[in-house]
């Protein structure tokens, strides 16, 4: 299938009430700023997610501490803007880290921050907005919503590839879409042009780096924040033979594709690099082999939440499978509300948990999370 991005609609009439949310970053103070010089009566809010966010990352690494939210204050001051604070803490530990933490147990690689914006920015504060009447909410994401000539609201790829962050936003549904705003999805700008405008709007953020990695983990080690919370399990390592190669202090520590970190003491006949092929929650079994042994052909996925309609019958998208990888050709068909995929070229580095974006041309079809893969090579 191709699609053709339909033209954007015309100025709305009337301003919006806007709640735009604000994480203290350059991007969501910017998209602020436009929403509000577009005529439409913004008001910034804060989601305050850690019941401790002392203990959350600071400079760089960080979104969700004290310091944002003072950024984010200081930055609606400079927009002239109301600005508030919401406390989210206790649905995002529900939603996104009791979530993450459960999948990692199960043996499958989940993506908190696609969840994060199903859960908390685009269900809890997108409700919560509604009921106090505000008309959308505003995040500084690099995606685009356009309104085709029928008014069908639809979820399109950024103008600029290099931003694009739509794959995070593949679990928006109709009713989502239909009050979100997008205001940097638009414009081919690179984030130095996005850092040049917010000074040029006095905003104290435009020289702040960008946070990554996981908000909700203070120094990024994934493992050793699993491992405080589901304590350390001892089980082996083994090949594709089921011949014991090693060993680890927690099956939940590894993820499908994962080369280093692995400990292995016995070297591969081959001597070539191994990776991890399969995670075993019951036995607390890690499975390691060739990278060959990687090549996916087909998976089944689950919870598919479209962005519209829900495809009929079976056709060709493109699909895309990690928030920073690349796409791939695929046919897809829904069955019975599972999703199975069929890939024209195999892909590698595909695990249970992650989710799949379908897309038609640069439009967001919609996702689901993985539930099984089907291997080239099957495993012994």
């Amino acid at each position: 299938m191709t699609s053709q991005i339909p033209s954007a609609p015309p100025r709305t009439s009337r301003p919006l009430r806007v709640l735009a949310a604000m994480s203290g970053g350059v991007d969501s103070a910017v998209a602020a700023a436009r929403a509000a010089e577009a005529g439409h009566d913004v008001t910034g809010v804060h989601l305050a997610l850690s019941a401790n966010p002392q203990s959350f990352r600071t400079g760089a690494r960080g979104c969700c501490t004290i310091e944002d939210s003072r950024d984010a204050r200081r930055a609606a001051d400079v927009i002239g803007i109301p600005f508030y604070v919401w406390d989210l803490a206790e649905r995002f530990r529900e939603d996104v880290v009791e979530d993450f933490i459960a999948e990692y147990e199960a043996g499958r690689t989940p993506n908190p921050c696609l969840r994060c914006n199903e859960k908390i920015k685009f269900a809890a504060l997108l409700d919560k907005a509604l009921a106090l009447g505000f008309d959308a909410v505003c995040t500084g994401h690099y995606a685009q919503v356009i309104t085709g000539a029928d008014g069908v609201r639809e979820l399109h790829r950024a103008s600029d590839m290099a931003k694009d962050q739509s794959y995070v936003l593949g679990v928006l549904d109709d009713r989502q879409l239909a009050h979100a705003m997008f205001p940097l999805g638009d414009t081919v700008t690179t984030k130095d042009e996005i850092r040049a405008e917010a000074e040029r709007r006095g905003l104290a953020v435009a020289k702040k780096p960008d946070s990554h990695d996981i908000c909700f983990i203070a120094d990024g080690d994934t493992q050793g924040f699993l491992a405080s919370r589901l304590g350390k399990a001892e089980g082996d390592i083994v090949d594709e033979s089921g011949a014991v190669v090693g060993s680890h202090e927690g099956a939940f520590g590894f993820t499908i594709g994962q080369r280093k970190g692995l400990r292995i003491g016995t070297p591969a006949p081959d001597g070539k690099p191994r990776y991890v092929l399969d995670i075993s929650p019951v036995d607390n079994r890690v499975t390691v082999g060739p990278a060959a042994a990687l090549d996916v052909t087909a998976l089944t996925a689950v919870k598919p939440r479209w962005c519209g309609a829900a495809p009929s019958g079976a056709d060709t998208y493109t699909a895309q499978l990690r928030a920073h990888g690349g796409e791939t050709e695929v046919t897809a068909e829904l069955v019975d509300d599972r999703l199975h995929v069929s890939f024209t070229e195999p892909v590698r580095g595909v695990a249970p948990g992650q989710a799949i974006v379908l897309y038609d041309g640069s439009r967001v079809v919609g996702s689901a999370t993985i539930a099984a893969t089907e291997r080239a090579a099957a495993l012994a």
